[in-house]
């Protein structure tokens, strides 16, 4: 069976786990040879690279902290120098603090900001630097963005930026047949989303969408395979809330 992604060199931030982790699967099981992004973890990196080449594919792990320009551009020339070009972009390194306003500190907003923000940034400008035609760049918000949730604000306002650097970036990209769109998740049955919350709290969203459920990786996996495919050629500037009916 043909695969949508052959020849393809795939660049996932933030892959070593949860939603990364499924994403850099999925592309790599579509043929794509996916270079797994990693921050601290060098071991779950490794796992994540292991499995991947287990069920056939092909991916190496580069460590790099995308809150710095300076490790966001060495990340593109290590995955150029492996694999020779990148022509998918994933944007999935992101960090949630979620608190009241009143006990928000610089730190907080300094570390979430340079993560999800600054980060996605900077990777998108190596991408207009380094990517050719047909390239692909898949950026992750929140569905949180369009709700209302005390202790989310600072949380959902990065990734506001996020949609916002998709939606204007489009028309710079365009011209070089470059896509660049977001993908907006409703709550997923992650760590990042289950750490510090309680049972009832749990349940409680998963009664929130039409489904009764909170959402796995693979459901948001499958969704970046398709804006990481020719059949999007067509999309951009968007923002795909992928939530079950969330929002």
């Amino acid at each position: 069976m043909e695969k949508k992604l052959e020849g393809k060199v795939a660049l996932v931030t933030g892959a070593s786990r949860g939603i990364g982790y499924a994403i850099a699967k999925e592309l790599a099981s579509n043929g794509a040879k996916v270079i797994v992004n990693y921050a601290g973890n060098t071991e779950k990196a490794e796992e994540a690279v292991t499995s991947i080449k287990h069920t056939g594919g092909e991916a190496q792990a580069i460590k790099a902290d995308v809150s710095k320009v300076s490790e966001v551009e060495k990340l593109f020339k290590e995955s150029i120098e492996i694999y020779g070009k990148i022509d998918i972009l994933v944007n999935n390194a992101g960090i949630m603090i979620t608190k009241p306003i009143d006990k928000i500190t610089e730190e907080d907003f300094d570390k979430l900001i340079e993560i999800n923000v600054k980060g996605t940034f900077f990777a998108c400008q190596q991408a207009a630097k380094y990517m050719k035609d047909s390239g692909r760049i898949i950026n992750i918000s929140t569905s949180v963005a369009g709700q209302m949730f005390p202790g989310y604000s600072l949380y959902a306002g990065s990734k506001g930026a996020v949609e916002q650097f998709t939606r204007q970036l489009a028309k710079e990209f365009g011209p070089k047949g470059i896509t660049i769109n977001a993908i907006a998740p409703g709550p997923v049955n992650t760590e990042l989303f289950t750490v510090g919350k309680t049972e009832e709290q749990i349940e409680g969203i998963k009664k929130m969408n039409a489904f009764g459920r909170l959402g796995e990786p693979s459901d948001i996996s499958n969704t970046v395979l398709l804006l990481a495919s020719d059949e999007s050629q067509w999309i951009t500037g968007q923002t795909i809330r992928v939530n079950g009916g969330f929002i």
